[in-house]
């Protein structure tokens, strides 16, 4: 146990749980994409309200989520701790030198990217898990089944131009934060090979590309119908 505790309290450790939470959350925001998708079938939110009522009633799929939020604030808290550890190893004047043309914008920002992205996750769970949870939503009924109407909420927050701004920012940042964030993860993890690193790199870039885009398309399409 001695072993396992020294491992995640030293710098190799801390950037072993970024690249393994990194890779939780990539495969989430992937099957959350799969599930908003649905918002923009023609159907009055039949679609969408019963994949939500599925993720919220199925018990594995409950207990997934929470460990997703784990995920999340394990992911940030050892992302400032790194930022701040590492901050403290190289003083001002070798940050200064690091911000060279040797790294990318993304890769000396990773700290700024997360902090927003995270910030934005808080504003739509707000808007979104709690009222899903707590806020009186009508319901709709499909096939003799009463749910959750999550989709006129949806839809109503997404007539909102502010919050379709942000969330188009919010889905720039990602991109942002993935572009670097893929590829290091593999990196850390030690599955880079030269063999296999442009592959790596194409998927990761086009990842960091068309994932947030379709995000960022569904508040855009809505809003303007």
């Amino acid at each position: 146990m001695k072993w396992f505790l020294d491992l995640f309290s030293s710098s190799l450790g801390r950037k072993l749980m970024m690249a393994l939470t990194g890779l939780f959350l990539i495969t989430f925001i992937t099957v959350h994409l799969i599930g908003n998708l649905q918002l923009l079938k023609r159907d009055g939110g039949r679609a969408f309200n019963t994949y939500a009522e599925f993720m919220t009633s199925n018990p594995l799929i409950k207990t997934v989520s929470y460990i997703n939020y784990t995920i999340i604030l394990v992911h940030v808290i050892w992302a400032l701790m790194l930022s701040a550890r590492n901050r403290a190893a190289r003083g001002p004047e070798h940050y200064a030198v690091s911000s060279s043309k040797s790294s990318t914008w993304s890769s000396r920002n990773m700290g700024i990217l997360g902090t927003l992205i995270f910030i934005f996750i808080l504003i739509h769970m707000r808007q979104f898990w709690y009222e899903m949870h707590w806020g009186g939503i009508e319901t709709a009924v499909y096939d003799g089944k009463e749910v959750k109407n999550l989709y006129k909420v949806v839809a109503f927050t997404y007539q909102e131009f502010w919050y379709v701004a942000l969330y188009v920012f919010s889905m720039a940042v990602l991109a942002f934060h993935l572009w670097h964030g893929f590829a290091s993860a593999f990196q850390t993890l030690g599955l880079k090979h030269l063999k296999y690193n442009p592959l790596i790199n194409f998927v990761g870039k086009a990842f960091a590309i068309i994932v947030p885009a379709l995000f960022a398309l569904i508040p855009i399409k809505m809003f303007l119908n």
